[in-house]
């Protein structure tokens, strides 16, 4: 039913069994779903990555869930990964839309519902993946819980650098510039160009190798910064959905005490009003909560294991 994709299981370092496929959304674009499954699990983690990720990234992640009994589904979002590019520079992140990335959720639902994955569904959402997954709840995705990890809900911006991002995003889009790339960033992904000591994503150095050396080792995968349009349609997506309730739904939301990508003070607002809603505050973690050191992994993958135990019937 579905057409075979390339998976890069020797990078990826995944459970074994994992296979991609290719999915056309409904607007004819070509995104790469991945799924390691396990016929005797007792649910299914629907995997949304952040901005610049694919699905090899989440190969030891996945290999977690496995051990918590819960089989993985992830996604290249268009415009990233080997998902079908929308630039001419693929190099540079892009989207048309930011309400763009609905159509792959429903392509990936799809997919689910198709290899008749095992449920309860849960959607985990890290970063950018935690904007498009509050969306997908706001509408109604059929999950019974939701997890974020350092969520976009809004980005860290000075109050001086906010009105320079807004005004210099919507200027490029009205002379037709929106596709160059957005200030201070680069054309390359953010390990090869960030030594480990000082970057933002992780204070595990094995780890950090681990991501430089997959798009070193397939550079298909690799994306730079952001365009202008791209940054212009976040900063109205994480405008828009602040006004709009949190969903009736079990949630988890993990989030570093060293997060300097998204704007920590959005993730407290959103999780202050969340009725049944949890916030964890990882003591000496940064973006990449799920990618730190062995023993905050460890701690959020107990917390995780706890978190969809309680939502799996007995």
């Amino acid at each position: 039913m579905f057409e075979k994709a390339p998976l890069f299981t020797d990078i990826a370092e995944g459970p074994k069994g994992g296979v991609a496929s290719w999915v056309e959304t409904e607007d004819g674009l070509r995104v790469r779903i991945g799924c390691w499954d396990d016929p005797a699990a007792k649910g299914t983690v629907l995997l949304f990555p952040g901005r610049t990720e694919y699905i090899e990234k989440y190969g030891r992640t996945a290999k977690d869930f496995a051990a918590l009994g819960l089989s993985t589904l992830a996604i290249d979002w268009r415009g990233q990964g080997l998902a079908d590019r929308i630039l001419r520079d693929r190099l540079i992140g892009h989207v048309d839309h930011f309400t763009d990335y609905q159509r792959d959720v429903r392509a990936m639902l799809r997919y689910a519902e198709a290899r008749r994955l095992p449920k309860p569904w849960f959607i985990l959402g890290h970063s950018m993946g935690g904007c498009i997954a509050l969306r997908a709840v706001m509408e109604g995705a059929p999950v019974s819980g939701v997890m974020f990890t350092a969520p976009m809900w809004g980005i860290q911006l000075t109050p001086l650098l906010r009105p320079v991002a807004w005004t210099v995003s919507w200027a490029a889009k009205m002379v037709s510039l929106g596709h160059l790339i957005a200030p201070s960033t680069s054309r390359k992904p953010y390990p090869e160009v960030a030594p480990f000591l000082g970057n933002l994503l992780t204070t595990d150095a094995e780890t950090y190798d681990y991501m430089k050396k997959q798009t070193r080792v397939e550079p298909d995968l690799a994306l730079g910064g952001p365009s202008l349009h791209w940054l212009n349609q976040a900063l109205r997506e994480t405008n828009a959905l602040a006004s709009m309730p949190s969903p009736k739904l079990p949630c988890l939301t993990f989030l570093g005490t060293l997060e300097s990508i998204v704007d920590s003070d959005a993730v407290h607002r959103r999780m202050g009003h969340w009725d049944d809603g949890q916030l964890v505050m990882q003591e000496g973690g940064q973006h990449e909560v799920l990618m730190e050191t062995p023993e905050i992994r460890a701690d959020v993958m107990r917390l995780i294991g706890e978190f969809t135990s309680e939502l799996i019937p007995a």
